[in-house]
């Protein structure tokens, strides 16, 4: 893998494990190998039948890589629940994905669930005290 261009998806809340994105492409690709299917009932041809198998295999092999990763980001939250905290809320970068390039979520426009929404219940998830945001510091205003 070449890491000399690392790009920084700008993230919004909570910055997603790379295992969602691995679920994604299994379900896109299922919902690939389904319309190849259909198309071959529909027409008969078999190179559509053909490319549906070769499909299969590949959803398989994604579906694994995405067991693979969920269970890294699981082992995370069983044994560093701190860290897991921190990169799911966009302070650190995920252990198993490129560190290089990395930036903070920017949290300037948060907001807080229990002083600007009235959820009751988030009191003790207030956010109004946080210090001023880390992204700004590093690498500017969003």
């Amino acid at each position: 893998m070449n890491n000399d261009a690392v790009w920084v998806r700008g993230v919004t809340g909570m910055q997603l494990h790379h295992s969602t994105d691995l679920q994604d492409a299994g379900r896109f690709l299922g919902n690939a190998m389904m319309a190849l299917r259909a198309a071959h009932v529909r027409t008969g041809d078999d190179r559509y039948s053909d490319l549906a198998s070769q499909l299969k295999t590949l959803v398989a092999e994604a579906r694994t890589l995405e067991t693979q990763a969920r269970t890294r980001l699981e082992g995370l939250h069983a044994t560093h629940p701190e860290q897991f905290v921190r990169c799911r809320e966009g302070e650190d970068p995920w252990p198993d994905e490129i560190q290089a390039g990395f930036i903070p979520r920017h949290t300037c426009y948060d907001q807080c669930l229990y002083h600007d929404h009235g959820v009751l219940d988030a009191i003790t998830q207030c956010t109004c005290g946080r210090p001023p945001c880390r992204a700004c510091a590093i690498g500017g205003t969003p």
